[in-house]
């Protein structure tokens, strides 16, 4: 099997204002064409971590995902993120898998950040995404979703890579960190985590900390604490090698996992 080249985008994120966000974006995903497979975005990148949903949510043929899909034919890679949708009249924190042949994928943050308040201005998903792209199995995930083991949770090697677009705040950075090696290690996968930089319309404060974590825990990309765009190549007979020689996904438990909706 072929690796996977991937790119990781760490942004600041200007407050609400989807027209720059998209725009920055797009110039910054330019210079990765040609050098990359798949690019991933921070947490809603077009608009920041706003509790204002109303006035910023799109459907599937807004701005945002209308030029994600733009992009991701036109500079030939897939794109990853998540953006602020509305569908039936609830708002949902949705992350998104497009391809450049414009295969489209969504799902939906199952665990809202409660502390801030995100659980009373969005609702809650109830499916886990597994995208195959480029012989890779691709776990899709939103910040939050990373303190949940459980949800996460990799059953016979049913996904390769766990990716985690975020939002992720400087005071709670360490854990974000620990956890994300954690998931890795143990899921026996590549863990991918995408943050932001810079300060919101709440002055919270992001470093960055945007990081690939190999199957054993090693720190594999730092991009440290300034918005960054760099590039990894993820090694599936590594992967493999790794599972064959210490197979204790074997021995793991097997559960039912009931989602409350």
């Amino acid at each position: 099997m072929e690796n996977l080249r991937v790119s990781l985008v760490q942004t600041d994120i200007v407050w609400e204002d989807i027209d720059r966000n998209i725009s920055h974006a797009g110039d910054l995903l330019s210079r990765l064409k040609g050098k990359t497979d798949l690019a991933v975005l921070p947490e809603m990148f077009s608009t920041g971590f706003t509790l204002f949903p109303e006035n910023l949510a799109e459907a599937g043929d807004g701005k945002t995902i209308s030029t994600v899909k733009q992009y991701a034919q036109e500079f030939d890679f897939a794109l990853a993120g998540s953006f602020i949708a509305v569908e039936n009249g609830k708002f949902y924190n949705r992350a998104f898998f497009i391809t450049p042949s414009g295969d489209e994928y969504y799902c939906d943050k199952r665990h809202l950040f409660g502390f801030s308040g995100e659980d009373k201005h969005f609702s809650c998903g109830t499916k886990r995404l597994i995208v195959g792209y480029k012989n890779w199995n691709i776990c899709l995930m939103i910040c939050y979703d990373l303190r949940f083991p459980v949800w996460c949770r990799n059953v016979d090697n049913v996904y390769d890579v766990l990716v985690f677009t975020a939002n992720w705040p400087h005071s709670r950075k360490p854990a974000w960190e620990t956890l994300l090696k954690a998931r890795a290690i143990e899921n026996l996968c590549y863990a991918v985590g995408v943050n932001r930089t810079g300060s919101d319309g709440n002055k919270v404060t992001y470093s960055g900390g945007t990081y690939i974590f190999s199957p054993k825990g090693e720190m594999l990309l730092d991009l440290g604490t300034e918005e960054k765009t760099d590039s990894f190549e993820l090694d599936k007979k590594e992967l493999d090698r790794i599972r064959t020689k210490f197979p204790v996904w074997k021995d793991a438990d097997l559960f039912e996992l009931k989602v409350k909706i």
